[in-house]
């Protein structure tokens, strides 16, 4: 009969251990798995800041007086250049992202600007970075939902107390070319199809 215990407890400890070493492995690879996503964000996230200047200095050639906007968009890029707190990061970009409007909001007031060739490649460029962004913002913030319902699902949760692994932080970000949209000509557009019902 002792024996008969002794093997069963043997058993429960031998499956609490397999249990543990499971749980554990799957924090791991959740950890690698948020590490991977946030990459992906700092990888899209240095190429808006390589356009940055681009962009200033494409609105400088035609707007010299605008020196307060460009040096601050100049500081906020290299603010937020670097790290791994997102908070800290989300905070920067999103001060960024009000730069890069404000910069465009200053090319509103030059049509000829908006109508050159760079400026209009520059604005693509981003629209197709800024897209990017939101892809990889959406992967990271789900991988971060997946860790974080293991940090706090029983019984994972004792595991993650155990270990110190600790609830992620979501990336929230602003983009400058949620406001871009392009201007339509609605009266030119108009005028075309009566002429055409006239004719």
């Amino acid at each position: 009969m002792s024996y008969l215990l002794t093997a069963a407890i043997v058993v429960v400890i031998a499956l609490v251990l397999l249990w543990l070493i499971v749980a554990y492995n799957r924090f791991i690879r959740g950890v690698h798995l948020v590490r991977e996503a946030w990459s992906g964000i700092d990888v899209q996230l240095k190429r808006r800041h390589d356009l940055v200047p681009n962009i200033v200095e494409a609105v400088k050639g035609y707007s010299s007086h605008e020196r307060d906007v460009f040096e601050e968009v100049a500081a906020l890029r290299a603010v937020g250049s670097d790290g791994d707190d997102v908070h800290k990061r989300s905070e920067a970009e999103n001060a960024l992202t009000q730069s890069i409007k404000t910069l465009f909001a200053v090319a509103e007031d030059y049509p000829e600007l908006r109508a050159s060739e760079n400026f209009l490649s520059l604005h693509e460029a981003l629209v197709e970075v800024e897209d990017d962004i939101q892809y990889a913002r959406r992967y990271y913030n789900g991988t971060v939902r997946d860790f974080n319902i293991r940090v706090e699902a029983f019984p994972s949760n004792i595991v993650a107390a155990m270990f110190g692994f600790r609830r992620r932080e979501y990336f929230e970000i602003e983009l400058a070319s949620e406001r871009l949209v392009p201007e339509m000509d609605l009266s030119a557009a108009r005028g075309g199809t009566s002429e055409g019902n006239d004719a």
